[in-house]
């Protein structure tokens, strides 16, 4: 693909909050949300929205105190009452099936989680170039051994974006629809400066 076919693309940006870093199978999806990204025009969508619904009675103490219910606005009883898991990933299926899709740590949201069952989004997406490996060499933020250290999302949002247009307002949330638009508008300003995609002619 060009960089001029590029430029007409939406990338949809999305978002999870999970029970945990180790991914499938051991932790859950709890909280997902999708943006859809017009680089070219600098416009974000807020396309989906949900809260991952699951019988938590049957959880372990450990996932009931996971650190997204200790630090967050989101609570188990939410969860309990949410939409099922599975009529959550039929819906993000549908969404973004033969979509361009991205995330800020694309590995950790696809790899350990979306390509997993309930979720099963390999070979229904396409995959967009990681917000997060693209902003790493933008921020230079100092890491071990002389690399730049992969930065947090709101390190690339304070540090890229200008303003706040995610109206966070100084503080990050934690919550997936509002992470998700961060990530969005990072993409946009590293794309303004020709810094997204990281390879000219491809967005992969």
């Amino acid at each position: 693909m060009s960089l001029d076919d590029f430029l007409d693309q939406t990338i949809y940006v999305l978002d999870t909050e999970t029970t945990g870093l180790n991914g499938y199978p051991s932790d859950l999806v709890v909280d997902i949300a999708i943006c859809r990204v017009d680089p070219k025009r600098g416009t974000v969508d807020n396309v989906y929205s949900s809260v991952v619904g699951y019988k938590t009675e049957d959880w372990p103490e450990e996932t009931k105190n996971a650190w997204i219910f200790l630090n967050t606005d989101l609570t188990v009883d939410a969860v309990s009452e949410a939409p099922d898991a599975k009529k959550v990933a039929a819906d993000v299926a549908n969404i973004l099936k033969g979509r361009n899709v991205t995330a800020f740590n694309k590995d950790f949201d696809l790899n350990r989680f979306l390509y997993h069952p309930p979720w099963n989004l390999h070979n229904v997406i396409m995959e967009a170039d990681c917000i997060m490996l693209a902003s790493k060499d933008v921020c230079r933020i100092e890491g071990l051994y002389g690399d730049y250290k992969w930065p947090k999302l709101e390190e690339a949002y304070s540090m890229i974006v200008k303003g706040d247009p995610a109206d966070i307002r100084g503080t990050q949330t934690h919550r997936a629809l509002s992470d998700a638009v961060m990530a969005s508008y990072v993409l946009i300003e590293m794309y303004r400066n020709r810094q997204y995609p990281r390879k000219r002619g491809s967005m992969f």
